[in-house]
Order: structure tokens, then sequence, then C-alpha cells
């Protein structure tokens, strides 16, 4: 067998991208030096006839449409699991307002994932693999919203740190399986890897934001068609508008005096649970049944190496070995602003805002509208990012988001003039989109050789910001929290900014060296260097014309 590019000829000069067509078939030396040969490149190394069946994954160009479906089934799972959650989490700050349970337990999820995090993704996915490590996660959603049943500390509690714990696995699942297919899929179609990963992240992330379209249209039409709706009026009493936004205060107990944000009947939240309980078993059979599993693209082959192999105690410690490095370290407190931007929105704006000068019955709609303008934002950033770059993406949604806290600080809401809170939290999803699209794609790209412990820090320091945010909750106002998040907005612009000119430096001295005959002859005598923007099973797909 003979490695060949193109028509059948055999292929001994360099080729950029390492994509090879594989056919049974003869050598013509006539055609050996048809194109020019550029001195950056280095000839790939022999393959080997018996390398197929152990280290290669050989696909036909025809595989892009069975990555694209899989792409589509992850993420119409996630949309129907985060239906549920998203619905449920929610509602968490005003209905079960008694005590701070809501906020509790939802810290208590984002405590555990910290935890989780750093030990969970990458010693449960090399035991079950990508595809069955996220089946297990998502059922872990199951117990917390069962627990809205009977809502105590002592049931939403314990199940907000199982959802923590599965939470963590479920999305480093998901980010390595995106990311991979991603690469392989880029390779199939001859396109560059970075756009690709977003381009998946971005409708993956369409598909996600939606969940809050179906899980707040859910919860909506089941209070709005049930006794809630007819017994209980809205108070518009100047005293207590004054009381609303960036002066709400859960300190001192005065915001119980507000009949907007009384608990709904328990009939109506229980039938609200029992529909979200069917989508997360829903999702969860979506997954085992319509997605391959991850070894069809190199899963296996990545580990197959027992040189390479990681012990137990290291597979333990890489999502904290990856803290080590400095793109990773600069890249946390951007990371950590992406959670309490999410916390925000969906406990603090829902509560200060939305329940306390409408009623909770409006947080529905409100925040529909703050997942279809996200999962819109979503699609058209992923697609966008290839002719305009990330930076401008990222900066516009630093802008945005910059602009509403300081909004939110002098804004006083008013029931009359409802129009205000839908565009503040569509246009909150439109920054929320910039930070979930480029920087997973920027985690993607950076990464790419140690997928499973970027993706984990990732969601460490995303649920840090989450459990600083919930934690926080009942003991600041409305204003002081707007306060500490433009502090951690501006600090994680500016790490993203210095990992931004890193990345543009080396990129053009790598260009420099390749272009360089006696600077590439001289970098070919230095140790090699861990370049985490490679991936190594790039090398070992071989695309075939079958």
């Amino acid at each position: 067998m003979t490695a060949t590019h193109g028509g059948g000829c055999e292929d001994d000069r360099p080729i950029k991208d390492n994509v090879y067509t594989i056919k049974p078939g003869f050598k013509n030396e006539g055609f050996q030096h048809d194109k020019d040969t550029n001195t950056d490149i280095v000839k790939p190394p022999p393959i080997e006839e018996d390398s197929y069946a152990s280290g290669k994954v050989e696909l036909s160009r025809g595989e892009k449409w069975r990555i694209l479906k899989n792409v589509a089934a992850v993420s119409a799972a996630f949309m129907v699991q985060f239906t549920a959650f998203q619905g449920t989490a929610n509602l968490q700050s005003s209905i079960n307002a008694r005590d701070g349970l809501g906020t509790v337990s939802l810290s208590s999820i984002y405590a555990a994932q910290v935890v989780s995090c750093i030990f969970v993704p990458t010693f449960l996915i090399k035991r079950l693999t990508v595809k069955w490590s996220l089946c297990l996660s998502m059922m872990c959603y199951a117990p917390y919203i069962a627990a809205q049943f009977y809502p105590a500390f002592y049931t939403l509690v314990p199940a907000g740190v199982l959802v923590g714990l599965g939470a963590a696995p479920m999305w480093t699942s998901k980010a390595t399986y995106l990311t991979q297919v991603g690469s392989v899929y880029a390779k199939l179609t001859d396109q560059a890897v970075d756009g690709i990963i977003v381009r998946f992240f971005g409708f993956f992330f369409l598909a996600w934001q939606t969940a809050e379209l179906w899980g707040n249209l859910i919860s909506s039409l089941v209070f709005s068609s049930g006794v809630h709706s007819g017994n209980v009026s809205t108070d518009n009493s100047s005293s207590t508008l004054l009381t609303c936004g960036a002066n709400f205060c859960m300190i001192g107990g005065g915001a119980h005096d507000n009949q907007n944000l009384h608990r709904p009947p328990d009939n109506e939240i229980q039938e609200i649970s029992a529909i979200y309980l069917a989508c997360v078993v829903v999702a969860v059979i979506m997954v085992a049944f319509l997605v391959d599993p991850l070894s069809r693209y190199g899963e296996k082959q990545r580990k197959a190496d027992p040189s390479k192999e990681l012990t137990g105690i290291q597979l333990l410690s890489a999502t904290a070995y990856q803290l080590k490095k400095p793109n990773q370290q600069l890249l946390i407190p951007i990371t950590l602003w992406i959670g309490m931007e999410q916390a925000f929105i969906g406990a603090d704006y829902t509560q200060a805002y939305v329940s306390c000068a409408l009623g909770i019955r409006s947080i529905g709609y409100v925040m529909i509208c703050f997942g279809v303008v996200n999962a819109i934002c979503s699609l058209l950033f992923g697609s966008v990012m290839k002719y305009i770059g990330r930076f401008p993406i990222l900066v516009m949604g630093a802008a945005l988001h910059f602009g509403l806290i300081v909004w939110l600080l002098i804004w006083r809401p008013n029931p009359e003039t409802p129009t205000t809170f839908f565009v503040i939290s569509g246009l909150w999803g439109v920054g929320d989109a910039v930070w979930q699209t480029q920087v997973n794609g920027l985690y993607g790209v950076l990464f790419r050789r140690n997928k499973e412990a970027a993706f984990s820090n990732y969601r460490l320091w995303e649920a840090a910001g989450f459990v600083v945010a919930y934690a926080y909750s009942t003991h600041l106002c409305a204003r002081m929290k707007l306060y500490v998040m433009m502090v951690v907005l501006i600090i994680g612009v500016i790490g993203y900014l210095i990992v931004e000119i890193l990345h543009k430096r080396k990129t053009r001295r790598l260009k420099a060296i390749a272009e360089n005959p006696i600077a590439a002859a001289e970098a070919a005598k230095q140790p090699p260097e861990e370049d985490d923007e490679k991936d190594e099973i790039d090398d070992d797909i071989i695309v075939t014309h079958l």
C-alpha cells in the first residue's frame, strides 16, 4: 500500500497539513516533483502497511456528514437537558427564597463542580470513554430536579452536590468531543482547525441557549394558566419599586414584604418539575443511541502507546498541572467572569429587577428573550469569527457588558415600561454568546494537546465564578454586586489581551522561522518544545477517496 496525494502518484514531497489519500497503487516517478517545494515543510514519515490497524484512523470524505450528525445529536441532547436545568435554576432565587435555600443549593452545585473539575473528568473519561461519561454525568441532574417536590436543605443541597460532581465531566466530555471531531472535520474538508472548532461550538451554543426559551416557556405557561396567576396581583407601589433594581437588598428581610416575591402554589411547581424530570431522561437516551463513540475518531489511538499512559495519580493531577501554563493563568479572570455574569442574569437580575417589579410569573418571559438572542448570536459569532477574527468580537462583548452594568446601576425598574426588562435581558444574551463561543474556542485552539485538562480548568474557574456570585448573593446588595462584576470584567479583559498578544507573537515567530532556512535549521537543533496548539492525533487521521 502506498501513501499518495491526489491522483495516485507517490508523494515524496512535503505536505503542510499531512492529509493523505491511501490507495493500493503504483509508483510514478515522473510526477514526483510536479509541485513547488517549500523549505518550511518537513517530509512526512514513511507509513508502514501494518500501522493502519494499530495507530491510524482511516476515514472517507463522506465521514463529514456523520460528524455533523454527531454534533447535532450532542447539541440537541444538551438543549433538552438544560431545558430542565436552566428552567429550574432561574426560579431558585425566587421560589425558594426563604433562608436563601435556592441560592445555597445553586452554590452547592458549583462548589462541588470546582472540586470535580480538578479530580473527576480525566479520571472518569479514561475509564468510561467520552460518550458514556457524558451519559452518566447527565443522569446526575435528575435528583436535583426531583428534589423540587420536597424543597429543603437536606434534599436540595445534597442533590446540588451530585449535580456539581456530574457537571464537570459532562462539560469536559462535550468540549473534548466537539474539539476532536472538529479537528477531524477540518482535516476532511481542508479547512482551518480553529475556525471549524469555533463554528462547532457556535452551533452547540445555538442549541444550548434555546434551552432558555423552552425551559422558561414551560414555567411561564404553567404559572400563567394556574391558580397563582389569577389570585395574586402585582405590587406596583412606589415604596416597593424603590427597593428594586440596584437598591435591592435581601439583608434585613425587607424584600419579604413585597407581594411580587411570594412563592407560587406547590402544585404548579411540582407540575413544572415533573416535565423537567422527563426532559433529563430523554436527553440521556439521545446521547446513548444517537451519538457515535469518539473512538471512531481516534480516542483510543491517542492513548494506544503504553509508554505515554498516565498513571492514576498523574491522571488526577493533569487538571492541576494545566494551571502551570501561562496562558491558562492569564485566562482565569475572564473565565471567572463568565460564571459570575451567568449567575447574575439567572439569579440576581431575575430577583432584584424582574421578580421585584413585575412578579415571579414574568421571569420566564424575560429569560426567554435572553435565551433566544443568546442562541442566535452564538450561531452568528461562530460563523463571523472566521471573517473578522476573535479579537473584535471579544472586545465588543466586553464593551457591551460594561455598558449594561453601568445602565443597571442607574436604572430604576418600573413595570410601566416592561420593554426595558426585555432589552437588557436580550443585550446580556448578546454578551454571553460572545464569551461562550469565543472563549470556549480559544481554549480549544490553545490547548488542543491537553483538551480534557484544559476544559476541566475552564469549567473549574467558570464554576468558581458561580460560587463567588451565589456566596455573596444574600450578603451584598445588588449595587455592590454590580461593582464587583465590573472590576472582574476589567481584569479579565486585560488577561485575555495579554494572551492574544503572546499568541500573535508566537505565530509570527514560527512563521519567520519557517520562511528562513537558516533559522529553521537552527530551530531543528534545539530540543523540541511541547506545543499545546498541535494535537498528535492529527497525524493519525488518514483521508481516503473511497
